[in-house]
């Protein structure tokens, strides 16, 4: 190893850097630019750091999927059916791990074979999040009210009504978040649907939210399940159409996964 490729080492080990960019090595003003890029293209070659994308890195033995995920978006976090999967709220899994970013949507693969999706929102929806790990190895993941309240509102993402009912039902939920992030959405028929599960699941704990989403209620009515049929009896309190009966709504939410 060369002096140089020594003191690169020693820079990540004082900073505790497993993961970092271009511009984290820049900004400790430890080394010059060409000794940054020389360091990087003899390390690179060598297989002792890996390029995750344009100008950031990982040291090879690191593989914290949660970690690299969040670094590609920091602006954001982990969400939709892996943060269900996360709090525990799912028992199925996903090939993907989904994050929330006000930047781009895209699909990105590791070299060592990790998926992610990253579902780009407007930045007022960028709120929420649980902070885990620590130092250099931290990541988000939206807490349990964001978590439901983005699930209802982008349920492609979500692993299924059903497993969506199913969260919602056995989750206790706070109105206060609930309220925040519902208008965080701006979605109307996310307030109608969560607010009309309330009352038919007897969610208590959300009777002010109930409360609150009377006050949202249009003329339009909403599916009950957004990727469903337009079928169904007519609930004119929510201005909902059941296009899965609620009957069938109580059993997929008591059931067992």
């Amino acid at each position: 190893m060369t002096n140089l490729q020594e003191r690169f080492f020693d820079l990540l080990d004082e900073y505790e850097w497993d993961i970092f960019s271009r511009k984290m090595l820049i900004s400790t003003q430890k080394l010059t630019n060409k000794e940054i890029t020389q360091a990087l293209r003899t390390l690179t070659k060598s297989g002792s750091i890996v390029i995750i994308e344009k100008e950031k890195y990982r040291r090879k033995s690191f593989l914290n999927e949660y970690v690299i995920g969040n670094f590609l978006v920091p602006d954001g976090g982990f969400a939709y059916w892996t943060a269900l999967n996360m709090h525990g709220l799912t028992e199925q899994f996903s090939g993907v791990k989904f994050l929330q970013t006000s930047r781009t949507s895209r699909e990105f693969v590791t070299d060592f074979g990790e998926t992610y999706k990253f579902v780009k929102v407007k930045s007022a929806k960028i709120i929420g999040y649980q902070q885990h790990g620590v130092g250099n190895h931290q990541y988000k993941i939206t807490d349990l009210e964001k978590t439901i309240v983005d699930c209802f509102d982008l349920p492609q993402y979500s692993g299924g009504y059903p497993e969506l009912i199913r969260a919602f039902y056995r989750t206790d939920l706070q109105s206060d978040k609930l309220k925040d992030y519902c208008l965080a959405a701006n979605n109307i028929s996310v307030i109608k649907r969560l607010a009309y599960l309330s009352e038919l699941l007897k969610k208590k704990e959300l009777n002010e939210f109930v409360n609150f989403a009377l006050t949202f209620v249009n003329k339009r009515y909403t599916l009950i399940d957004p990727m469903g049929n337009e079928e169904g009896k007519f609930n004119k309190r929510w201005k909902i159409r059941l296009n899965v009966p609620e009957n069938d709504l109580i059993l997929i939410a008591k059931s067992i996964y």
